[in-house]
């Protein structure tokens, strides 16, 4: 396994070392087998209108996005918010491990949308790696691997399928440069803006860059799709939000440790981190990631003694289910769940997070409003409420309900008042 070292450390129990809190990552390459991501042929979901290039024709407009939830519209005073849940991907890559189609085949038979955040490198073969200029670091450099040639083909495959299925490709940048002088931690607002540009070229141009004319566009128009991030272990969103803003992103998740309560925006722009979630059998909370989960369980060791795998599975799906249940049975703020398509001690934590996503779903399917969405899908939900009702949700604490119900709350928000919350779960 390539370079899963130098993650981004955010504390996250009070004086407790080990609650320490990892940031987001890149996917980290094993030499492995061919499997191909998913197909989409004969999806009755695909645009029908016929696609008109753009660009090296790399991606194309293929009109609205298929498979989308019908126009969000404002809760009424006092009615009960929907419970949402985003599980989105860092990274997005696939290397031959068959977790891209995994994952959409989970989304699909439950009808649920997700978001990938797709790094750039992603789609730019290694030989022409020195196209790439990332800030305050020598051409070419990045601190995670490239892909091979086959796995940029399979990775287009299932971001075209992504997309069709109706899930959100939003970004996680280029070379994720997480320690040293590099480090996105100090790029400034114009160094994320060329930071931002290549990410976006990369996607806008694989055809260039690979010289491949066999292969179908990506159905979207890039510059339209993009709207939100995830930065490389949560690192440098203050410079980065005066970029997003003028950029006409409409939110931000890489806040380094957030808590289970209704979202602000911050600079403009609607910040969705992640977030501090109960850790079975610890006094202390973990953030809601995978690599978190193992960091806690295993020291960042990715290959720890398998003896210790099925407690630590359960242990992981446990974290992200009682998060929801705490969301759920009190507030109703969203949980955001992150994630890598890795096989880190012995692929644990993807058989986590799949039982938890089922876990969810089922809630969903026995009719409570339990929505799995993208981010996008939400801030298109956040943008019509009203802001004396969202001034209310955002009033509720971690696992507090409303003292008198949330036609009481809602009275008090009409009044410019937050208080008479309920007492925390």
């Amino acid at each position: 396994m390539r370079d899963v070292s130098r993650r981004g450390m955010i504390g996250m129990g009070a004086g407790a070392a080990a609650a320490l809190g990892l940031g987001a990552c890149g996917t980290a390459h094993e030499e492995g087998g061919s499997t191909p991501g998913g197909s989409h042929s004969g999806d009755p979901g695909a645009p029908k209108i016929p696609a008109r290039p753009l660009g090296d024709g790399s991606t194309a407009f293929t009109g609205k996005q298929p498979r989308q939830p019908g126009r969000p519209v404002p809760l009424e005073p006092g009615e009960t918010p929907p419970q949402f849940v985003i599980f989105s991907w860092d990274g997005a890559g696939e290397v031959g491990t068959g977790l891209f189609e995994r994952f959409l085949d989970l989304a699909e038979a439950h009808q649920a949308h997700m978001t990938f955040f797709l790094s750039g490198l992603y789609l730019l073969p290694e030989s022409k790696k020195r196209l790439y200029l990332p800030p305050n670091n020598a051409p070419g450099a990045s601190d995670i691997g490239y892909l091979t040639d086959e796995h940029i083909k399979m990775t287009l495959k299932g971001v075209r399928r992504a997309w069709l299925d109706g899930h959100e490709i939003g970004t996680h940048f280029n070379g994720h440069f997480c320690s040293g002088y590099g480090t996105v931690a100090n790029w400034t607002p114009k160094q994320w803006r060329s930071e931002i540009h290549q990410a976006k070229s990369f996607v806008k141009e694989w055809r260039t860059n690979t010289g491949w004319t066999d292969l179908p566009s990506l159905p979207f128009d890039y510059d339209k799709e993009l709207i939100g991030g995830r930065t490389p272990c949560l690192l440098g969103q203050s410079n980065l939000l005066p970029t997003a803003r003028e950029l006409g992103w409409r939110y931000d998740a890489s806040s380094p440790g957030g808590r289970q309560r209704w979202p602000r925006k911050t600079q403009g722009v609607w910040d969705l981190p992640l977030q501090a979630i109960p850790f079975p059998g610890h006094s202390f909370e973990v953030l809601s990631m995978d690599y978190n989960m193992l960091a806690n369980q295993s020291v960042n060791s990715t290959k720890a003694p398998s003896y210790n795998y099925p407690g630590w599975r359960t242990q992981s799906a446990g974290a992200y289910i009682a998060g929801f249940r705490r969301a759920y049975e009190t507030n109703r703020a969203p949980l955001f769940i992150g994630n890598h398509f890795e096989e880190w001690n012995g692929g644990i934590y993807m058989d986590a997070v799949e039982k938890a996503f089922k876990h969810i779903a089922r809630e969903k399917e026995k009719g409570g409003d339990v929505r799995l969405v993208s981010f996008r899908q939400f801030v298109d939900w956040l943008d019509v409420q009203r802001p004396e009702v969202l001034a209310g949700l955002q009033s509720l604490e971690v696992g507090q309900k409303p003292a008198d119900g949330w036609k009481g709350l809602a009275e008090r928000a009409g009044k410019g008042s937050s208080a008479g919350a309920g007492k925390a779960a």
